[in-house]
């Protein structure tokens, strides 16, 4: 068991335990995208799945925090397309960047950061959420919802997993401070 008291157990063990839950999140979730011929994963979910259980009490691991972080940049990336014209237009990847798409990528990125610190509800992987939005690559509203429905899914999966193990991985907002992860362990 890794419950909160052991985890300063050493790297071996948090290694291991983030190499196995990491792959029964991603591979569950993509077996959901299989199985339903949908993009329920993309990109930032890597980083989302790695701190979820690389260090599942930081603050930014939270379920709010995920959530709502990656809900934002979605929301960003969507109105970055549509204030510079683009939410018709083809991915960048198929046509290039123009000057709109680069102005789209910029406006996503930078409202993602500065409404996650307005709203104190910051994960950083909703910086590569946003530009998946902003770039084309899940432009339309089916995507985002299907986007945001695949965070929710590895959140609680991440839920499930940590506190089968004894982790107590908070149900939405953090841990009060003297209980989260640093590197070296929990704070006591």
């Amino acid at each position: 068991m890794l419950a909160r008291q052991s985890w300063r157990a050493g790297r071996w063990q948090r290694g291991s335990y983030t190499l196995v839950a990491g792959f029964v999140a991603i591979f569950a979730l993509g077996l959901i995208a299989h199985l339903t011929n949908r993009p329920y994963m993309f990109p930032s979910l890597g980083p989302t799945a790695i701190g979820l259980f690389f260090l599942p009490l930081a603050k930014d691991a939270c379920p709010r925090n995920v959530i709502v972080g990656h809900g934002i940049g979605a929301l960003c990336g969507y109105g970055a397309l549509w204030v510079t014209g683009l939410a018709y237009a083809p991915a960048t990847f198929e046509v290039g960047v123009s000057q709109s798409r680069v102005v789209a990528a910029a406006l996503a990125l930078a409202l993602t950061g500065a409404v996650m610190i307005w709203l104190q509800r910051e994960h950083l992987p909703a910086g590569a959420t946003t530009l998946i939005v902003a770039l084309g690559i899940m432009p339309s509203a089916t995507d985002v919802a299907i986007l945001m429905a695949g965070v929710v899914v590895i959140t609680y999966l991440a839920l499930a997993i940590n506190r089968l193990v004894g982790i107590p991985y908070p149900f939405w907002g953090p841990l009060p401070p003297k209980m989260r992860d640093t590197p070296a362990g929990p704070r006591r």
